[in-house]
């Protein structure tokens, strides 16, 4: 008894309450005998992910799961690395000349405000619709804010008497940037990475609904949907998802790797 309460003790909560929520969709809709026209089963969701994923559909030679999530994956992780980039840099210039940081600031946050069904038509025109620079630019600047604004918050938010302290010993800008404020920003990147990580994914996703390449999910979701074939949508969706939930755990194990002081439950 002791070992069957220790074991469910070690089950990951998200776990549980994600079979309950699943089971009781499943059940209801058997119940009921709903029909799956605008909301499948679970069940049939994951029949469709397993036929699309193998590319055994019948008619495709590709897998077109597969295929698309990993053109959207490569967007979405390549559009992330940059906006961390960015972000981090301009984050490091802001806390180093304040002047610019005043005017930079405002405008970080008019790019935040802007809504991506505006910047897309205009980024598709400049980069263009064929290639994958457009969708990047797109979760870059997604990216980018939260990256800019934490960093830079946990750059200039450090103690008094820690600057003090370091300016007494004859310390240098670099080495109080060094020693005393990027050890300090760093829980501050990685809550924004953390909150980044899926955002990535959303923003590249609705970008692709603006054109280019057909072999991406957005495109899979937006026809499977226009066709009524909402399994197929939903496994889409579901790829997505997983796409999401696996950079949000790299992100959690960055952090643990970064941070290993701290204790699992202080990063929840």
């Amino acid at each position: 008894m002791n070992s069957m309460s220790s074991l469910l003790r070690k089950i990951p909560p998200g776990a549980v309450v994600g079979v309950v929520f699943f089971g009781a969709w499943e059940a209801i809709m058997r119940i009921r005998d709903s029909t799956e026209f605008l909301l499948p089963r679970p069940s049939s969701i994951a029949r469709e992910v397993i036929r699309q994923w193998s590319g055994n559909d019948g008619t495709l030679s590709t897998a077109p799961l597969k295929t698309a999530g990993w053109n959207t994956g490569y967007v979405a992780v390549t559009g992330l690395v940059l906006g961390l980039l960015v972000g981090v840099l301009l984050a490091l210039v802001v806390t180093r000349f304040r002047r610019i940081g005043g005017s930079l600031t405002p405008f970080a946050v008019a790019i935040n405000a802007t809504p991506i069904i505006a910047l897309a038509p205009i980024f598709n025109n400049w980069f263009g619709i064929t290639g994958n620079l457009s969708n990047q630019a797109i979760v870059m600047v997604v990216v980018f804010f939260p990256v800019f604004i934490n960093t830079a918050k946990g750059l200039t938010e450090v103690h008094p008497d820690q600057l003090e302290l370091m300016r007494s010993y004859g310390a240098s800008d670099f080495t109080i940037l060094r020693r005393v404020r990027i050890p300090n920003a760093t829980p501050f990147f990685l809550t924004s990475l953390r909150l980044a990580a899926p955002l990535c994914v959303i923003a590249a996703i609705v970008a692709e609904y603006f054109g280019g390449p057909q072999d991406r999910l957005g495109p899979v979701i937006t026809q499977n949907a226009s066709f009524t074939r909402y399994a197929s949508a939903w496994a889409a969706i579901v790829v997505a998802s997983g796409i999401g939930l696996g950079l949000f755990g790299l992100a959690l194990l960055t952090e643990r790797f970064a941070m290993p002081w701290k204790r699992p439950a202080q990063m929840q």
